[in-house]
């Protein structure tokens, strides 16, 4: 992928709605320790002035005409998204672009952002579900990037200038290192023409690309496993460090988290079982396993939720819930009976159809979404070099078999890999 050239995909919808998005390969675990929260800082500071425009200017301009600007940051990855009509659509892109690239980050500016980041600190630091699973990655990947918080504190931002911001912006955001996704009811040619002409007249010489399979420079480091297929299996990534805390927090009710590292993103087959295991575990519908049991027949939660997220090199699975502190040994006791049942023996034909059945139908409800669709288009773009598609997704599901699912939860759902941290 040339250093000058910006992974672009578009999708053809028939709504009067244009949704545009730029994700950029930068996030908290590229950044150095001694300014943890760079990144997101990063992305608030975009909207605070370019040579042309002053940050009120840059709210305002897609909210008069009835669109939105907005942006978030993760580990991996900082994004600028917009919603506008359509006829507004080169607004949108233009806009998007001058925030990337020609951001001037004003220290006074700067000044009142970093007031504004500590408050939101202390706001999550109130939030006891929030904070857990933060610091339960903090302590996963202690001594690792991906250990880095995504706020970051006081004493790593104090030191961030506006000349620390621009060299960061100008190292990591670069066509080569980024990918713009539109959806509307446009021609291919047409919005084409709209973005390349709003990306060159903000990045001199960069022009865009649909030469999918080439490996972004977000992801050079990768290669190896990006085009290989299924990659290395990274559940040795921290390996040793496992971990039972409780933290006396002082809470009325015991919050608990408990997981372990598991599958990269470039690990598909793996991960679609594991995708599977997690979402008939404690995935969004009410019938998931651990719903029925703690929830619906003890009586134990409000909720209880399981989840995988992959990143380049690793991942991690996870299990949370909330009860009363009396409660806490009978719902982790309850919890380990579910996942020992994953161990133990394999699924029934009639319980994996219906288990695959349920999250295909929730996959193409949620890709149902325009908006959705295209931040999912520009992350496979940005890790992979390609579309990853509904109909792939459903193949990889479609494709597990009832073993696979028995391999990976013996071990993902090992007592012996598993870490759990409780505030309470």
């Amino acid at each position: 992928m040339k250093k000058d050239s910006l992974l672009f995909a578009f999708t053809k919808t028939n709504s009067p709605v244009a949704y545009c998005i730029l994700s950029i390969g930068m996030g908290t675990r590229d950044e150095d320790p001694k300014y943890n929260g760079l990144a997101h800082l990063t992305e608030h500071m975009l909207f605070k002035g370019t040579p042309n425009r002053s940050s009120v200017n840059i709210s305002s301009t897609l909210e008069k005409v009835g669109g939105d600007l907005n942006a978030f940051t993760t580990k991996e990855r900082i994004v600028l998204y917009s919603t506008t009509l359509k006829e507004d659509v080169k607004k949108a892109v233009g806009l998007i672009f001058e925030l990337a690239f020609k951001s001037t980050f004003p220290e006074d500016e700067l000044k009142k952002e970093k007031e504004v980041i500590y408050d939101e600190i202390i706001t999550y630091q109130d939030s006891p579900s929030e904070l857990l699973f933060d610091t339960f990655e903090a302590d996963l990947f202690e001594g690792t990037p991906l250990g880095y918080t995504i706020l970051g504190d006081k004493k790593t931002l104090d030191p961030v200038t506006p000349a620390v911001l621009a060299k960061n912006r100008d190292k990591y955001f670069v066509p080569g290192n980024m990918t713009f996704t539109v959806a509307g009811d446009f021609r291919q040619d047409e919005i084409e023409a709209i973005v390349q002409k709003e990306l060159e007249a903000w990045c001199p010489g960069a022009r865009l690309s649909q030469n999918y399979g080439k490996v972004p420079m977000t992801s050079r480091g990768f290669a190896g496993k990006l085009l290989g297929g299924e990659g290395e299996n990274h559940l040795d990534f921290l390996e040793g460090r496992k971990f039972d805390r409780c933290v006396d927090k002082k809470l009325r009710q015991a919050h608990c988290v408990v997981g372990c590292t598991a599958y990269s993103y470039y690990e598909r087959r793996k991960r679609a079982a594991l995708s599977l295991i997690s979402n008939m575990l404690g995935g969004p519908a009410s019938n998931s396993r651990l719903s029925l049991s703690l929830r619906e027949k003890h009586a134990l939660v409000y909720h209880i939720d399981a989840s995988c997220v992959s990143y380049k090199d690793t991942g991690l699975f996870c299990i949370y819930f909330g009860c009363d502190k009396k409660y806490l040994d009978k719902c982790m006791k309850l919890m380990w009976k579910e996942l020992d049942k994953f161990v133990a023996e394999p699924l029934t034909p009639r319980v994996l159809a219906a288990a695959k059945k349920q999250m295909v139908g929730q996959l193409a409800i949620s890709g149902d979404n325009a908006e959705a669709k295209s931040l999912t288009v520009g992350k496979s773009l940005l890790l992979t070099g390609n579309i990853t598609s509904l109909e792939k997704i459903r193949s990889e599901i479609e494709a597990v078999t009832a073993e696979e699912i028995q391999e990976v939860a013996k071990e993902i759902l090992s007592r012996n890999r598993m870490s759990r941290l409780v505030f309470y």
